[in-house]
């Protein structure tokens, strides 16, 4: 088993932390995060079973630390990536192409078998989890409204039917039925039509 050098017992938790983390992103590009075994993880980090439970004492727990950093890459991701003075339309278009790589890099199940494979009580953690993205979609729909760009009449709800939109494009992104960039532009048009858009 390769050995970690740090300068610290702290340095080393966060090295192999990163480590097992890293695992499953690997593992979730070829399988699926719903057919990942906690044997699979600590294999595919070098590491015993044992050492993984004393970071991760469940799926669940190592599921959601995995969320937690995805969602953290989304945000610097976004943030990255939009224009100081981007209107509305660009910064859903921006949200949507990161979604949809999201989906690519790290493949997960539906909404419903996720909740099936973890439980109520874990899946409802992981809904928090991402949280932070929900709350960046509702902004972007609140500025559209304020500028004039959008028209919905429940923010809340337009945020909750465009993941859904984008969550529809999953199963055609990993199959290869179509691409990253045919999605963007099937879900932004439709989205940005839905939302009376006043811009392209």
């Amino acid at each position: 088993m390769p050995r970690i050098s740090a300068a610290t017992i702290g340095e080393h938790r966060a090295q192999t932390r990163d480590r097992i983390l890293q695992a499953v992103s690997r593992l979730s590009r070829n399988q699926g995060i719903d057919a990942i075994s906690m044997t699979d993880v600590a294999s595919e980090a070098g590491i015993t079973r044992t050492v993984l439970y004393n970071y991760f004492p469940d799926k669940a727990t190592l599921l959601l630390a995995f969320t937690e950093r995805v969602t953290g890459y989304f945000i610097d991701g976004y943030e990255r990536e939009l224009p100081p003075d981007a209107s509305p339309a660009e910064r859903l278009r921006v949200f949507v192409r990161l979604q949809l790589a999201g989906l690519l890099a790290h493949p997960h199940p539906g909404p419903a078998d996720l909740s099936a494979a973890l439980g109520p009580d874990a899946y409802q953690r992981l809904a928090d989890h991402v949280e932070p993205m929900q709350r960046i979609l509702t902004g972007i729909i609140e500025g559209g409204v304020s500028s004039g760009a959008f028209r919905t009449p429940d923010v809340t709800s337009a945020a909750r039917f465009i993941l859904a939109v984008i969550g529809a494009e999953r199963v055609p992104l990993l199959s290869g039925e179509t691409t990253a960039e045919e999605a963007e532009t099937v879900v932004c048009d439709f989205v940005l039509r839905a939302l009376e858009a006043l811009t392209p």
